[in-house]
């Protein structure tokens, strides 16, 4: 007796999605499910970028299906499909670009630029198309960590094109001035920078903007949320009380201008002796997990202090690239693919779907 379309969607709500801990058939990610005697073929369609995961999410729902009486063959075609989810009220959306995540912090020197270079090189991996703006104009750092030279070409003398490494497009104020000059500018001319980069840059149709945030809760980072359409922010912080101190300065700006917090990433949590493999808490120990629990938001992960993520940043090799397999690459990923969960459980952006109005005097 052949297989029904109701017994194979029983037996595929078994399989749990590991990411939302949801099945595929309640969150309508199953489509286009076809019977055909004893062959079986559908679709599944995830909301964000998880390359690595669907030999896996594969193997799984072939054998629900074929736990189903008469069912010989089985064809699974698993794809990711990253829609535009909803900022600020009132912010204009940037074309082009799907959602912005900013990186931020409360203090500088707690590692928020590694943090924010490794989460684009990991979202890439995972195979969504990603941007980075480096938004500190006092200090970019993105242009050395990414490992690019060069100045962005522009064709029409108004807009610019973004340099591009390891498959991330990358746009910094680095790149139009030179590596040894200050930039000794007031607050204003800052932002304004700031928002020429963003706006007049060429970006390619992507998914996810990564955002750079320079330290702190001044001009720039209130600029920025109040006129840059975000999804949401990630905080970077230590697991030392003043750095906990000021991340929660960074929090409540966010709040105050109604951008999401995305999850707190813990970084230099534990240092393990490169000789000895002895591990110690040079900045405190659980400081990230504590705050994260306190404003009830979601603790992404904890990175350690090791000397090769700092070597390979100021290589021009970040962690991701340099070692991507390796347990810190690791790390990254869980933590790019828990942003990634994030948003794509955030709601969708409609105004794309609707139509312009336009009101016209006739005579």
């Amino acid at each position: 007796m052949p297989a029904t379309t109701e017994q194979l969607q029983q037996a595929l709500a078994g399989v749990v999605d590991p990411n939302t801990g949801k099945d595929f058939v309640s969150t309508k990610a199953l489509k286009n499910l076809q019977v055909n005697e004893g062959d079986v073929a559908f679709d599944v369609e995830l909301g964000y970028p998880a390359k690595s995961q669907i030999p896996g999410l594969r193997t799984a729902l072939i054998a629900a299906a074929k736990g189903v009486p008469g069912v010989q063959n089985v064809s699974v075609n698993i794809s990711s499909k990253i829609v535009a989810h909803a900022a600020q009220r009132g912010v204009a959306l940037l074309p082009n670009v799907k959602n912005i995540v900013a990186v931020a912090s409360g203090k500088g020197g707690v590692g928020k630029s590694t943090t924010a270079v490794n989460l684009a090189l990991a979202l890439a991996a995972e195979g969504a198309a990603v941007g980075l703006l480096d938004a500190d104009i006092y200090g970019p750092s993105q242009p050395m960590m990414m490992g690019i030279q060069g100045r962005p070409e522009s064709s029409d003398g108004k807009t610019m094109e973004p340099l591009e490494n390891y498959g991330v497009e990358v746009m910094s104020i680095g790149f139009l001035v030179n590596q040894d000059e200050a930039m000794i500018w007031r607050g204003p001319m800052a932002t304004q920078a700031l928002e020429q980069l963003l706006r007049q840059t060429n970006w390619g149709d992507l998914d996810y903007l990564i955002v750079d945030l320079p330290p702190g809760t001044g001009d720039i980072q209130l600029t920025l949320s109040q006129r840059v359409p975000m999804t949401g922010a990630v905080i970077v912080t230590t697991p030392q009380d003043i750095a906990l101190l000021d991340a929660k300065k960074g929090i409540k700006m966010f709040e105050k201008v109604g951008v999401p917090i995305l999850g707190i990433v813990e970084n230099m949590a534990v240092h393990i002796c490169s000789q000895c493999g002895h591990a110690e808490h040079i900045f405190g120990e659980g400081g990230g997990k504590r705050m994260a629990e306190q404003y009830g938001m979601d603790y992404l992960g904890a990175l350690p202090l090791d000397i090769k993520i700092r070597l390979q940043v100021d290589s021009g090799k970040p962690t991701v690239v340099a070692d991507p397999d390796g347990e810190v690459a690791g790390i990254y990923k869980a933590v790019a693919r828990q942003v990634a969960i994030k948003i794509a459980a955030k709601a969708k952006d409609f105004s794309s779907k609707f139509p312009s109005i336009k009101i016209s005097k006739e005579t």
